[in-house]
């Protein structure tokens, strides 16, 4: 797997704060190199069968614009099928969700470049809170990483790769 870097270039808040949601995604997509098409789509845990290679990186592309930004939630998922972002994954070969994840992460990191860390979300979360950018980038580091453990267990059973 490809070894990624993260110390950041600078001291400061933001850049640390970036720096490791970028290690994080950086992770996500190393953690893919090289899974062929067939196992990208294997649901290898009888507890979670939507659980995919294809299907965590689905998982992991949206949030910010609905959130941050207020914008109408274009995901697959709705009230009756929670979890279909991870169902519909099947559907898309695993590079096409790497390539737009990578492109979603770019758009990402210049919409933070241009706001401060204490603007507030347009949307709410649950309980009503409107979280700032900060927390909102703490937020997909740990997600990103609690499923970058996900993506770690099925790569594992998939063809005995780990890696960081």
């Amino acid at each position: 797997m490809t070894r990624i870097d993260d110390t950041p270039p600078a001291w400061d808040e933001r850049t640390q704060l970036t720096t490791f949601l970028d290690y994080a995604r950086d992770t996500a997509r190393a953690k893919c190199d090289g899974v062929s098409a067939e196992n990208a789509h294997k649901a290898l845990l009888p507890g979670s069968p939507l659980m995919t290679m294809s299907g965590v990186i689905n998982h992991l592309r949206c949030w910010f614009q609905v959130v941050f930004l207020g914008e109408e939630d274009q995901g697959p998922w709705t009230e009756e099928d929670p979890d279909r972002e991870m169902r519909i994954a099947v559907d898309f070969p695993l590079t096409q969700l790497l390539d737009e994840y990578a492109e979603q992460s770019a758009h990402y990191r210049e919409l933070v470049a241009g706001n401060g860390l204490d603007k507030q979300a347009q949307r709410a979360i649950r309980d009503g809170l409107h979280v700032d950018l900060r927390w909102i980038l703490l937020h997909l580091t740990e997600e990103t990483a609690r499923h970058n453990g996900h993506l770690d267990i099925l790569r594992e059973m998939l063809d005995g790769t780990t890696g960081d």
